[in-house]
């Protein structure tokens, strides 16, 4: 029948051996029965012979037809691919057939190393030839019952694997040693990625040996003896031995192997020839004689991707030509799960890569507040999601503070909430009061499409008056921890998603006392299958108030490590959903200061501004900024005078940096540009980006401010 027909047996009954994962097929499958005479193995006899220790067919009831491993064919013609390296159909791997196993009692397990001090009873093997094994040695698998359990248990050893690391590693964990005594994988460099055509020549590189552990090798000596130069060496010499890339050279003999796609001996005329060409020159070394080598070509959906080379030792029973079979199936599994791990391997790449172009890449260091931020996806087989965090300096030394979450864990939801996070900065940028922006984001939902649904909240702090304005949009609240130790949950309105259409945002005022940290999250964070919002913010409450109480009541927790406690609170089912944090610690600015001053727009405006400016620097003890900021300052009164109809506003904020900020009602504004020498005007600017260490100009929405720094002393 068809392999894939064939139903897993059971393995109750089956015994890993000693230090082996239970879990694993490793050594479970073959039989380990230590006889109460040992006789050393005769190699087979050719025609079939069995009495030396090969392999035989099973015992057939009455009614039963026995079946002679070795004799099955694949049923049908297969179709080979044109090439290595191009598209072609599928191989048709030939089928393991299963004999009929219904009243018949299963067999010993196999490969178990005998208990010391014990003494096992001859296995059914031992009772039909009369032959013993060597202790600790595993044997072959003497039925195709065997095989087909042996099969099932590696194929699913192999697809526990989800990247490619994991998947070779389960070939090899789950052949050696029941299958052989050593195997080597290679696998192209680089390996190609779906349905793209790989350039340039076909390049293997060895990526991983296994072989029998020293401690089960109770013969040693390996294969044969290191110092007998025609005979092959030592296992743990694999990777020594052999060269670590090799490149296929169309029409070789390796390349006609490969094409071929199905597993041959290494007696086969066509290994012989190819096997030099994998392993290099002294490969040949670790190549026993007989049929105990398989070449078996790892194919892919498309293309061949690798090979495996499959020994065993020259004491041990050789290979049948049912193992052909049996390493075909190995082969087939395993190369299409190589490819399944490269394409898993190319999304999650393109999936971080997205994630972490819509994140901001630092947050920046606004005046009178310190930030710091995390980011957790929602699970490793889930990178992409729709949570967002940003901080976006505004003027006046305001700072919004956003945070958000697209509904949904997909490469849509990731670029939704890259539109959305742009969207909110471009609206920042205009300065609109925080329920503005939020009917925008509203608006800008609906036109992506009718289920583009998110939460958002949006504050607006203000280091000068010490007060933050928030508007939410269907978001957990924010959490306020005190400099002495209490946590609060803001109490903000919870208005509707973004995206439902039609709702109005309403917008609050709060203190935002020094010292004090707020902390806007997701819901990833609070909530689970094991709790509900509501809980979970409590459990959020509570936990910063205890990391507050470490520092005690005059010491606000450093920012980094209170992020961390936070996270500490998730437990292992709390990762359904990715999270975002922003954690902002007010500094706030002091009265003092601030300077403030209105200005009549009028030709007198730049003296008065002068005058303002030297009594106030005289004040904060920063005479030697004197010259610079007056003459910066009478520029760009200048020029907000000049086209002003209403007051013009003059503020400077000493804080780390001196900061100068004038606004006016114009909405236009001003642009750097190189003056003629025939000009007039046109210089302020240019004076202004020569001597400051920063400037720029921000459109508000009753009109602009245009600011400079200067560094203190």
């Amino acid at each position: 029948m068809d392999s894939k027909g064939v139903t897993e047996q059971p393995t109750s009954f089956e015994r890993p051996e000693t230090g082996v994962d239970p879990a694993e097929p490793r050594g479970a499958l073959v039989r380990t029965s230590t006889p109460s005479t040992t006789h050393s193995t005769p190699p087979p006899t050719p025609g079939g012979d069995t009495r030396g220790g090969t392999a035989l067919p099973a015992q057939a009831r009455a009614g039963e037809t026995p079946s002679t491993p070795g004799t099955t064919t694949p049923s049908g013609p297969s179709k080979e691919p044109p090439d290595i390296v191009g598209n072609g159909p599928e191989h048709s791997q030939p089928s393991v057939a299963a004999e009929p196993d219904t009243h018949r009692p299963r067999p010993v397990p196999e490969g178990i190393p005998p208990q010391p001090g014990a003494e096992q009873p001859a296995g059914p093997a031992e009772r039909r030839t009369g032959q013993g094994v060597q202790p600790g040695r595993p044997t072959p698998m003497r039925r195709d019952g065997d095989r087909l359990r042996f099969v099932g248990a590696a194929t699913r050893r192999i697809a526990r694997g989800i990247d490619l690391d994991e998947i070779v590693m389960g070939l090899c964990r789950a052949t050696v040693p029941t299958f052989s005594d050593a195997i080597l994988v290679y696998l192209r460099d680089p390996l190609p990625v779906g349905d793209e055509r790989p350039t340039g020549p076909v390049v293997l590189r060895l990526r991983r040996t296994d072989r029998i552990p020293e401690e089960r090798d109770t013969e040693g000596g390996g294969f044969l003896p290191a110092q007998a130069p025609s005979e092959p060496t030592e296992l743990s010499e694999l990777s020594a031995l052999t060269s670590e890339l090799c490149e296929v050279r169309p029409g070789g003999a390796l390349a006609e192997v490969l094409r071929g796609v199905r597993p041959v001996f290494a007696d086969a005329p066509a290994a012989r020839a190819a096997l030099p060409e994998l392993l290099g020159d002294d490969g040949e070394l670790i190549i026993p004689d007989g049929q105990r080598a398989i070449l078996a070509p790892l194919r892919g959906r498309r293309r061949v991707i690798g090979a495996a080379v499959f020994l065993r030792r020259p004491d041990r029973i050789a290979f049948e030509p049912d193992d052909l079979l049996v390493a075909a199936q190995l082969a087939t599994h395993s190369a299409l799960g190589i490819d399944k791990a490269v394409l898993y391997g190319r999304e999650a790449y393109i999936a971080d890569e997205l994630q972490r172009t819509m994140l901001p890449e630092t947050l920046p260091r606004p005046t009178g507040v310190r930030l710091a931020s995390r980011y957790l996806p929602a699970a490793e087989t889930a990178r992409v999601g729709g949570d967002w965090y940003d901080a976006i300096p505004l003027p006046g030394s305001r700072v919004a503070l956003v945070v958000g979450d697209v509904m949904g864990h997909s490469m849509t939801s990731a670029a939704i909430m890259g539109q959305l996070r742009t969207t909110a900065q471009t609206l920042a940028g205009l300065d609109l009061p925080p329920q503005e922006v939020l009917h925008h984001l509203d608006e800008q939902a609906q036109r992506l499409g009718t289920d583009r649904m998110a939460t958002c909240l949006y504050a607006v702090y203000d280091p000068v008056s010490h007060r933050i304005t928030i508007a939410n949009a269907g978001h957990p609240p924010p959490v306020l921890l005190h400099l002495g130790g209490r946590a609060e949950v803001l109490r903000v309105p919870a208005g509707a998603p973004i995206g439902v259409g039609g709702v109005d945002f309403e917008a609050v005022e709060l203190d935002a006392p020094a010292g004090a940290t707020l902390l806007l999250y997701t819901d990833g964070l609070v909530e689970s299958r094991l709790r509900d919002v509501w809980t979970g913010i409590e459990q959020l409450r509570e936990k910063l108030a205890a990391t507050a109480q470490l520092t005690g009541p005059d010491h606000p927790p450093p920012l980094e490590a209170l992020c961390d406690e936070v996270l500490d609170m998730l437990g292992p089912g709390d990762r359904d959903d990715d999270i975002a944090l922003l954690a902002a610690r007010f500094d706030g600015i002091a009265p003092s200061d601030v300077a403030y001053w209105f200005l009549e727009p009028e030709d007198a405006a730049p003296g008065r501004a002068r005058r303002l400016a030297r009594r106030a620097l005289a004040r904060w003890g920063l005479e030697e900024l004197t010259d610079s900021v007056e003459l910066l300052v009478s520029e760009v009164v200048t020029n907000a005078v000049r086209y002003a109809s209403r007051p013009v506003t003059l503020r400077l904020l000493r804080t780390d940096v001196l900061r100068c900020e004038v606004g006016d009602d114009v909405p236009q504004l001003p642009r750097l540009r190189q003056a003629r020498a025939t000009d007039e005007g046109g210089r302020g600017l240019y004076l202004v980006n020569r001597l400051a260490r920063r400037w720029g100009a921000t459109r508000l929405s009753t009109g602009k401010v245009v600011w400079f720094e200067l560094n203190r002393g």
